[in-house]
């Protein structure tokens, strides 16, 4: 495959692109920094040239930035477009458009691997579903990524349950997590909760923390202190990089997946959707359509997954 990968120097990026090259493909970085990029664009325009997408098969966006104009571009040009975005507003938004190549959401960690989990969990015992998402603290994420997180403090999202909205990092619920012990969680606005209940048909939730207890109990208090996402973003927090996805029904059946570096785990999932994009109908699809936990488990790169199976 030819690929353009969208920020692929990025903390995500240069996993993806070194993965595809490892492959045997060939892996085209694309941003603003005329000495990193193979081609030179600038994203907060909204802009891809043609000149960027000549010859390209697949565009994988781990850049951050979410304009569907630019699904539009790519897809326009015959190339398929795989996004890893978080964001709910952005996927319905994708989901609302007609691309005339494959587009592939809900790629990644989280959503992603989250994703799957869930709805292994759900078919093993049909009904309401919490994900736990654990991440390391310790490991130095992209700027996409912090300035995600930030964001969400003190916004508030739809309660996929019914209930009155959500603020972001309230709403506590205890886990017994393997590997880490109970720990205190909170709710948080990844969009694959919100597609996940609309096409299995039960409320599906999503809890956050870090492996440090007191960055997770930072972000429970500042999501309650006005400008709170205004807070210092380039504080060194106590923790590692070891990250881990839990998924479990309303009857405790349980899976879960664990691993080092979140930006290197993204990766892994996102290429697997990119080899799988192109031989795609066009349209959007998801995850869930495309990949499966045992051909994740079946790599050696890196993830451990456990299903209740096992």
């Amino acid at each position: 495959m030819k690929v353009l990968v969208l920020g692929g120097y990025g903390a995500v990026g240069r996993h993806v692109v070194a993965a595809l090259r490892e492959a045997g493909d060939t892996a085209y970085t694309a941003g603003r920094d005329t000495d990193r990029a193979d081609r030179v664009v600038d994203l907060r325009h909204g802009d891809l040239p043609p000149a960027a997408l000549d010859g390209i098969d697949v565009v994988v966006n781990a850049a951050g930035v979410e304009l569907p104009g630019l699904v539009a571009q790519a897809t326009d040009a015959g190339a398929a477009f795989v996004d890893m975005t978080a964001s709910t507003g952005y996927v319905y938004a994708v989901e609302a458009m007609s691309p005339a190549a494959p587009v592939v959401l809900s790629v990644g960690l989280a959503p992603g691997l989250t994703t799957l989990l869930a709805a292994a969990a759900y078919a093993d015992s049909p009904g309401p579903v919490d994900i736990a998402l654990v991440l390391g603290a310790g490991e130095k994420h992209g700027p996409a990524a912090t300035a995600w997180s930030y964001d969400l403090l003190g916004r508030r999202f739809p309660d996929t349950g019914g209930g009155p909205p959500v603020r972001n990092y309230t709403r506590g619920r205890p886990f017994a997590l393997p590997g880490l012990g109970r720990r205190r969680l909170y709710r948080a606005d990844f969009s694959d909760q919100h597609t996940l209940t609309r096409d299995l048909g039960a409320p599906v939730r999503t809890y956050f923390g870090m492996d440090s207890r007191a960055a997770t109990a930072a972000l429970a208090l500042l999501t309650r202190v006005p400008g709170g996402s205004r807070a210092p973003r380039g504080l060194h927090l106590p923790g590692s990089d070891r990250w881990l996805a839990y998924a479990r029904t309303a009857t405790g059946r349980a899976c879960w997946a664990q691993g080092r570096s979140q930006s290197r785990a993204t990766a892994v999932v996102t290429v697997r959707a990119a080899r799988r994009a192109v031989g795609l109908d066009a349209g959007v699809h998801h995850v869930t359509g495309i990949l499966s936990l045992a051909e994740l488990a079946a790599g050696d790169e890196g993830i451990a997954i456990h299903t209740p199976a096992d």
